[in-house]
């Protein structure tokens, strides 16, 4: 039993290195340059990204069902509650995977400045975002996170 709770345990701790946030970004998108375009949020609303069920949830809780159900009892006994604890990991895995991927997020919609408007949804990040905020939108490798417009502070003039 103790394996199974551990197994359990391990697959939401690797569940939970995915993730959305525009806090964070991906090893293969540093050092490479990103479109970049400035806008204005219209609206922003909470939204829940559904967590992901790859199989690897389903496919542990199997596994540690299985052969935790087959020590008990004897051969035929030994061999049926493991096949009953299998189909019951597999469940149980399913769903602590699903739960532990699941992300609270915003969705948020953007006017750009030549009037197109763009949704997206990305997890909550450390910046709260509020209607008539000016935002930048941070385009790398076909993902785009929304963020604060920095402040843009003016060239000094050259005095020759």
């Amino acid at each position: 039993m103790n394996k199974f709770i551990f197994s359990l345990c391990l697959l939401a701790a690797l569940a939970g290195c995915s993730t959305t946030s525009p806090d964070v970004v991906q090893r293969g998108d540093a050092q490479r340059l990103a479109q970049v375009q400035d806008g204005t949020v219209l609206s922003v609303r909470a939204v829940t990204v559904d967590g992901s069920q790859t199989g690897m949830g389903a496919a542990t809780g199997a596994v540690v069902g299985g052969v935790a159900g087959s020590q008990v009892g004897g051969n035929k006994t030994g061999a049926v509650v493991g096949v009953l604890a299998a189909v019951a990991g597999a469940v149980a895995g399913n769903a602590v995977e699903r739960m532990s991927t699941k992300e609270d997020a915003v969705e948020i919609l953007i006017q750009l400045r030549n009037g197109e408007r763009r949704a997206i949804v990305q997890a909550k990040g450390s910046e709260v975002l509020q209607a008539g905020d000016a935002v930048i939108l941070v385009t790398n490798g076909g993902k785009t996170r929304v963020m604060k417009a920095p402040a843009v502070v003016p060239a000094a003039a050259s005095g020759g």
